[in-house]
């Protein structure tokens, strides 16, 4: 090939690359509003990817079928109960937000309880530190504990405000879904064979890819549920006000790592205790430690076993990272991503030391 052909050739796959880069950033740009419906289309077609392959292996060669039964019992069983917790928990994070503005939770009395119950030594160590003015510490919670329910109401309102968008982009997943169900391990093939890698090391990325999705998943999202119904429970049983609220805040900070629930009901336990509701307090640390905290010990490794988890200090990262990103579609984009980069950092090094000994060997 001479000069002029391979200026030639340059110049045609600089055009095409370039064109290329153009065209997807154009395409990203014009999916961007569907974005989370995108990503939550591909998770809960992983996540019930095993059901369709069941129900494909009854009604064989009817793909359209088992996709469609697959995609109704995910409106039965995930989008039906998600939408009505988010209406129940409108009207008790709204109850609980008109409570507390109206004095009817009285945080004043609590922290006066709390106050008088130190011994003196205590409290002048406390002043002497600078935390002894404890009007302002009450005035700086309340404001705290306003401020999060306001958040919560705004971000729940915000939904049924834009109804016509969260139910444009519930369409979106749902049909994405339907498709990834039918043809997802064509798809795949096909994804497989663009990547610029050979097989092995190919295999191991779209592995990597499937196993976070479903250890996040089937891991985070379903231990959070679980964590947090039994601590809704617990506080239900024991007649703590917004017990749903409750729950759901145990539910998302149970994502995180260490403490997790520990957030929420170390504080109400010590709330309990210092309005003289002791029995209750010392129920609740029991069951907050011995039971809600070792959900994750018990279940997680049933779920998606030890090997495929990756470090908590890891997960806390990425996943806050995520959330503060992208929302709450972080949940599942964070820890992707952090798995991603670790599964392409050890390729990479495999290759490096692959690279390294067979230049040891030809010299």
């Amino acid at each position: 090939m001479d000069n002029r052909a391979k200026s030639k050739k340059r110049i045609e796959w600089g055009f095409l690359i370039a064109l290329l880069v153009i065209i997807s950033l154009a395409f990203a740009v014009l999916i961007e509003p569907f974005f989370g419906a995108i990503v939550w289309g591909v998770v809960v077609a992983v996540l019930f990817r095993p059901v369709y392959e069941r129900l494909l292996a009854h009604f064989p060669g009817r793909s359209n079928l088992a996709a469609a039964i697959t995609l109704i019992l995910i409106l039965l069983l995930v989008v039906v109960p998600a939408i009505l917790l988010g209406m129940a928990l409108v009207q008790e994070a709204a109850s609980l937000y008109t409570r507390i503005e109206n004095g009817d939770i009285d945080f004043g009395a609590a922290f006066a309880a709390f106050e008088n119950s130190l011994p003196h030594w205590m409290q002048a160590q406390l002043a002497a530190y600078g935390y002894g003015d404890f009007a302002s510490i009450r005035a700086e919670i309340e404001q705290y504990i306003s401020s999060i329910l306001e958040f919560l109401l705004s971000q729940l309102l915000s939904v049924g405000q834009g109804a016509f968008q969260f139910m444009l982009g519930l369409g979106v997943m749902l049909y994405l879904t339907f498709f990834l169900l039918r043809d997802g391990r064509a798809l795949t093939e096909r994804i497989g064979d663009m990547i610029p890698l050979d097989e092995t090391k190919r295999d191991i990325l779209m592995e990597k890819f499937l196993v976070v999705i479903r250890a996040t998943i089937k891991g985070s999202l379903i231990i959070a549920i679980i964590q947090g119904s039994l601590g809704g429970l617990v506080f239900w049983l024991l007649d703590i006000r917004g017990a749903l609220l409750w729950a759901v805040l145990m539910g998302i900070f149970s994502l995180i790592p260490a403490i997790g629930t520990g957030f929420v009901w170390i504080p109400v336990a010590l709330y309990l205790f210092v309005t003289g509701a002791v029995w209750q307090g010392v129920v609740l640390i029991l069951c907050g430690v011995f039971v809600i905290s070792m959900v994750d010990n018990v279940v997680r490794p049933i779920l998606v076993g030890r090997d495929t988890r990756m470090p908590d200090y890891v997960v806390l990262i990425s996943t806050l990272g995520g959330l503060q990103l992208f929302g709450i579609n972080g949940i599942v984009i964070g820890p992707l991503v952090a798995a991603l980069f670790i599964a392409i950092w050890s390729i990479f090094s495999d290759m490096h030391q692959h690279h390294g000994r067979l230049e040891k060997i030809s010299e």
